[in-house]
């Protein structure tokens, strides 16, 4: 990973960053993707663009807003000795409100399972023996993660290593309410969770049982307390982070109903000047398309910790300990 090549669908200042990576990246513009390559999701066209100009194995995949160190980049090339995938753990830094409030996501995301972050590395061989991923999907590190899985890779989640993030602008932040709501219609009984938060809280409130809201939040709160408290995440996320997990949660709550309006009435939600319709694909689509379009592709129980057999070798990782598997 000595040699990046910093690929982006938005549009940016091009002299800047090839003066910042002189002599040591190639600057590729998605804009202008290689012949054939057509796809709504402008970050998704920058990794198919760049990950095959690639000189190196391990490849990083990094919004702008991404900060790795000397540290994190080493653990992930540790980590993909075995893994296909890894999938870090991002953290705000610095922290204003928004990103104070949108910690609450995280931790609840640590605690209920894995956190998606901005960030993704993968093993070039597998990405371009897989055939890259969807360009025309909004959520696009689901689908890379659902993707390597269906290929029978091997997908290391990295709960304990932490790559700063920076926050994005109040005026940005706001603007991603419902598109970030979107997402969830890849995960349905996340969904379908969400969806059930602005009922409750209304029959709740209709009813006047107080007690019920006070105890719901308590343990919303207890439960983001877990997910900071996991893989040594104190030592990056704030202890009033937790507090503010149930506002998040109500917001979701709002902003999914929102979500499907925009599915039903719009067919899609808007993105960089389109709309797109599906969040991500789902997982048995992806086996039978690959099924079809890659024959030679790993199968659970071939030699590889496939989408649906857990793995349970531990990783040789950094301080504060290994990361868990899920393949």
């Amino acid at each position: 990973m000595t040699t990046s090549r910093p690929t982006d669908g938005r549009s940016s200042d091009d002299r800047r960053r090839r003066r910042v990576t002189r002599g040591t990246a190639d600057h590729l513009r998605a804009a202008d993707p290689p012949a054939g390559l057509r796809g709504r999701n402008g970050k998704v066209l920058g990794v198919l663009t760049g990950v095959p100009a690639a000189s190196h194995e391990d490849v990083v995949i990094a919004d702008d807003d991404v900060r790795y160190d000397g540290h994190g980049l080493h653990a992930v090339q540790l980590l993909l000795r075995h893994a296909d995938l890894v999938r870090p753990q991002n953290y705000f830094d610095p922290l204003p409100w928004h990103a104070h409030w949108d910690t609450g996501r995280i931790l609840l995301n640590r605690a209920v399972g894995a956190d998606f972050p901005g960030t993704l590395a993968v093993r070039r061989s597998v990405f371009l023996a897989m055939g890259g991923y969807d360009p025309d999907v909004l959520f696009e590190n689901l689908e890379l993660i659902r993707t390597v899985q269906a290929y029978g890779g091997t997908v290391a989640t990295a709960a304990g290593l932490y790559v700063r993030r920076l926050p994005p602008t109040t005026r940005h932040f706001c603007s991603q309410r419902v598109r970030q709501a979107y997402d969830e219609l890849a995960q349905p009984l996340r969904l379908v969770a969400a969806l059930l938060v602005l009922p409750g809280v209304a029959a709740a409130v209709t009813a006047r049982r107080t007690g019920l809201l006070a105890a719901t939040a308590a343990a919303v709160v207890a439960l983001a307390e877990t997910g900071r408290r996991r893989a040594g995440g104190t030592r990056v996320f704030s202890p009033t982070t937790a507090w503010v997990a149930p506002l998040w949660l109500l917001e979701r709550g709002v902003c999914s109903w929102l979500a499907v309006g925009q599915a039903v009435c719009r067919g899609g939600v808007r993105y960089s000047g389109g709309r797109l319709r599906r969040a991500a694909s789902p997982a048995r689509a992806l086996r039978r398309r690959l099924a079809r379009t890659q024959p030679t592709a790993r199968r659970p129980g071939a030699g590889s910790a496939g989408a649906d057999a857990p793995s349970r070798c531990r990783l040789p990782v950094p301080p504060p300990g290994p990361p868990a598997l899920h393949t």
